[in-house]
């Protein structure tokens, strides 16, 4: 008789005994179900029926910024209040992909080894698998385990290039900015449109010469571009030592106060379900589209396009038909 160990029980199991054992605290069993949710198809599919209507608890921060504005030291940090609070958090790490493998070219524990003993604590590093802006299209799913699994805050934390820092205010309940004294942060974020969506900006290695000029260029452009009735709050920090992230801290908790009380967490939610619904349409078409694009009808529509007795577009609508 063989005898499965643990990993071998978990590669077997179903995802509803997945997230069953999941939310028991079995880190395998949650790992294996962000797996299937990177990998689509029809096992993601099953991890989305199996989540759905078990989450909804959780408040997402999305960390974004320019590369190298210290966006990991900034999370790491935030855990740590966080987990002052005594309340568990989860940390998804979008990075870039690697041409190679197609996995995650940084890791979680290169990115926050202080944190690998704290069971109260979750880091995952995605691929972006060349996803335009740098955000998976898992990110959303993923999300929704961790909420499902009983972790109160969900952190996603993106690679900083792109359009990423404008997709991440789609997933994100919370949307921090981060920039840094004296490179012209400031500027670039209105450029990128990020005065629209921040509602939180960090000044980050605010002991750098420039901290004061940065804070004033924000607050001059937040003056004559905001459209949000919640001003966004501006806090300087220093994340390698820790100072500042209790207010950073303070200002989260302060904004999803109010995104409760004013009803815009709702708003906001529902129209990030709409346009996933949305992407899960545009993703099931393109799979159609794929699958049409093969086999004798296609071969025969080709034809018959190369050789001049179809035009594309009847071509396209027989093979819809």
């Amino acid at each position: 008789m063989t005898v499965q160990g643990p990993e071998s029980a978990t590669r077997s199991a179903s995802p509803a005994q997945l997230l069953d054992a999941a939310r028991r605290g079995d880190r395998a069993a949650l790992a294996r179900l962000l797996s299937l949710v990177e990998r689509g198809g029809g096992g993601a599919h099953e991890v989305a029926r199996a989540v759905f209507g078990l989450s909804g608890a959780a408040h997402t921060i999305g960390i974004t910024g320019a590369p190298g504005a210290g966006k990991s030291s900034l999370t790491s940090a935030l855990c740590n209040e966080i987990r002052g609070d005594a309340q568990r958090v989860a940390v998804l790490a979008i990075d870039p992909t690697s041409p190679f493998s197609g996995g995650a070219i940084l890791g979680d524990r290169v990115r926050m080894g202080d944190h690998a003993l704290d069971e109260g604590v979750y880091i995952r590093s995605m691929a972006t698998r060349g996803h335009l802006g740098g955000l998976s299209l898992a990110t959303p799913e993923a999300v929704r385990v961790l909420d499902a699994a009983g972790y109160s805050w969900v952190v996603v934390e993106t690679v900083g290039v792109g359009q990423v820092e404008v997709e991440i205010a789609g997933a994100a309940d919370t949307t921090v900015v981060v920039v840094n004294p004296g490179w012209g942060d400031a500027v670039q974020a209105n450029k990128a449109g990020l005065m629209e969506i921040a509602d939180v900006f960090v000044i980050n290695k605010a002991d750098r010469p420039g901290a004061g000029e940065t804070r004033r260029d924000l607050e001059a452009m937040l003056t004559y571009g905001s459209r949000q009735d919640h001003a966004p709050v501006i806090v300087e920090t220093v994340a390698t030592t820790g100072a500042g992230v209790a207010d950073l801290w303070d200002a989260l908790l302060a904004h999803r106060e109010h995104l409760v009380d004013s009803g815009e967490l709702r708003r906001r939610r529902a129209a990030r379900t709409e346009r996933e619904l949305r992407d899960v349409v545009a993703a099931r078409l393109t799979e159609r589209a794929a699958a049409l694009c093969d086999g004798a009808a296609w071969d025969a529509a080709r034809n018959d396009v190369l050789a001049g007795r179809l035009d594309p577009w009847a071509a396209a609508d027989r093979l819809l038909g």
